[in-house]
Formats: C-alpha cells, sequence, structure tokens
C-alpha cells in the first residue's frame, strides 16, 4: 500500500520521491524522449512526486513535457539554488516565474531554499521574498534544502512557515538525528532525505567487490558517496555492512536499497526519501514500491547499528547538515 506524507494543506506527497539530480550532468547522457516515458511509467505506478532544482539542467523543463502527457496528479518539487548576492523581491520572484514557467504551472508545489554561503546573510531577504510568493499564490509552500539547525531556527524564528528541509541521511550519515530531527519536530518540519542509497553504492551489486577507484566511479553520485563511506569508517567495514544488510534482505525476500531506504523512512522526523531516478537508463519502479511492503523488526535494526556503531563520528567530522557544502 502506497505509503504518504502530509507536507502542508493541500500537499500530500508518497514517502518516495523521484529525484532529478542525475539529468543535471555528469551522470552519463540521457535521452529527453526515454526520460519522458520512463517519468510517465513512474507516474502511472503512483511514484507522483518529482524533486528538481533550478540547476538541475534540464529537469524543470523535462517536468513540463511530461505533465502535458498527464491528465494531472503529478507533485513538482523544485529548489530555487541563487548564487551568494543580492535577493531583493524582485529577483526571487523572477526565478521562480521562469521555474514555474519551465515546469507548466501557475502555481510552483513546492519550493525548496539553499543557500551557498552563511557568511552573505541575505538568504534571510530570500526566504522573505519566497514567504511573500506564498502569500500571493505563485508557490503553495517553502522547504529548505541543506540548511543547518542553526539557519533552520532563524527561518522559524524570522516567521518563515518553513515545511520541509532536504538533507543528507543514510544507514551511514545519520547526522539529522543529532540536532535537526529534535528542531524539526518541536516545530512540525519535515525532512525530506536524499543519499539514502549512497548513489547506488548501497547495493549487491558492491558487495565482495574490491574497493573502486578512478574510473570506477563513474558518475557524480559514486564519486560523492564514495567519499561518504571514506569518512565514515572505509570499505571493508562498509563491506561488513553490506552483508548484514544482505542477510536482512533474504530474510525479508527484498533487496539492499529496500532495507537501506525503509530504515531512514523509519527514523523520527522523515517524510519521504528521494530516490534518483536514471531516466531511460534504468528503472526501478517494482522495487520502489516494495519498499511500502516491507517492515524491519528489532533483531533487523540492531544488526544493522552493531556495524555503524563502529564507525567514525561523521557529526564531529563533517558538521551539522549542509555543512559538506559549506
Amino acid at each position: 500500500m502506497m505509503e504518504t506524507a502530509h507536507l502542508a494543506p493541500g500537499l500530500v506527497i508518497p514517502r518516495i520521491v523521484n529525484g532529478l539530480w542525475q539529468v543535471a550532468g555528469a551522470h552519463g547522457h540521457v535521452d529527453e524522449r526515454s526520460a519522458i516515458d520512463t517519468m510517465a511509467a513512474y507516474h502511472k505506478a503512483g511514484l507522483v512526486a518529482w524533486d528538481m532544482a533550478d540547476i538541475y539542467g534540464p529537469a524543470e523543463r523535462w517536468y513540463g513535457a511530461f505533465r502535458t502527457t498527464m491528465l494531472g496528479g503529478s507533485i513538482g518539487l523544485t529548489k530555487m539554488v541563487p548564487p551568494p548576492g543580492p535577493m531583493p523581491y524582485g529577483e526571487v520572484r523572477r526565478r521562480i516565474e521562469r521555474s514555474a514557467a519551465r515546469m507548466g504551472v501557475d502555481r510552483v508545489d513546492m519550493v525548496q531554499f539553499h543557500w551557498w554561503d552563511y557568511r552573505d546573510d541575505r538568504y534571510l531577504e530570500a526566504a522573505d521574498g519566497l514567504h511573500r510568493l506564498v502569500r500571493e499564490g505563485l508557490v503553495s509552500c517553502v522547504g529548505l534544502t541543506n540548511f543547518d539547525t542553526v539557519r533552520v531556527k532563524q527561518m522559524v524564528d524570522r516567521g518563515i512557515p518553513v515545511v520541509s528541509n532536504q538533507v543528507q541521511y543514510s544507514i551511514l550519515d545519520t547526522r539529522p538525528a543529532r540536532r535537526m530531527v529534535p528542531y524539526c519536530e518541536r516545530h512540525g518540519i519535515r525532512l525530506l532525505c536524499y543519499g539514502t542509497l549512497l548513489g547506488g553504492l548501497l547495493s549487491r551489486s558492491y558487495l565482495g567487490r574490491p574497493e573502486p577507484i578512478g574510473g570506477d566511479l563513474y558518475t557524480a553520485s559514486l564519486q560523492k558517496y564514495k567519499a561518504v563511506i571514506d569518512a565514515w569508517g572505509g570499505w571493508d567495514l562498509f563491506q561488513e555492512l553490506l552483508t548484514v544488510l544482505d542477510r536482512i534482505a533474504s530474510r525479508h525476500d527484498t533487496t539492499i536499497p529496500c532495507v537501506a531506504v525503509r530504515y531512514v523512512l523509519d527514523r523520527p522526523g522523515v517524510a519521504a526519501a528521494i530516490i534518483g531516478c536514471r531516466l531511460g537508463v534504468s528503472d526501478h519502479i517494482g522495487e520502489n514500491l516494495g519498499i511500502f511492503g516491507l517492515r524491519l523488526d528489532d533483531r533487523d535494526v540492531s544488526e544493522m547499528e552493531l556495524v555503524t556503531g563502529r564507525s567514525r563520528d561523521l557529526f564531529g567530522i563533517v558538521g551539522d547538515c549542509g555543512d559538506e557544502y559549506r
């Protein structure tokens, strides 16, 4: 049965969101027609929510083209990712109007705001502009992307009605649980989580494999998340975790990715996991839907955490949510 999460009045999403970072480049060529056809297949299966950004290459435009093939019901969650600089209301409106035009919508379901440099505090000006666009009806609600707990609190204290924060969260990277989750739960803010599969490294394909190096890491995702593994505890410990995950998956007649995503979905404060789509290259529709029928028990979680408990403290190494980008 499909699991859903309520983010804001009128905005209910499946707890699996389709991610479109892979069409931004650095993941290989993606054919537009094949991509749009695959998006339709995800939609027909009930996976109707799409995560994109104004900097994800053709993502917003492809979403708009895909919408013309559907009778309705798709949900578009985009991001505004401006370079640091002046962010008056007019500039914020211009950016969101451009995204809306690309997406083929009169109102954007949600804008998730990302800011690169906290030393430039004009992110507060940008957030004010997004709040005004909610009041004016161009945006349904505002979320954040990769904001740390201190800055989320700034937004709340400023009266910005933030509904979510998109953060990296996986069996390996549990930094959100340290500060972000307790704060967000007190203020009704939900987490949208990416990196739950470490760009595909959390799969049976890497069980028993030599440590990938150089050309083995052929996408931006593999490069990014192999660095996470290195900081977390290294390849040997990761192999121990994959072995445990494979055993748990076998007990439940499922796959390592399903176990990994289910673990994150079961964490407090988590609304949904964002799973990247290799549109036109491969699809995991059936596997993703299978996550909803999986229930991990105390034994499963204990076995996983016996391994992860021997890892390094990523919060101490990297910092709070989003600090890896600053």
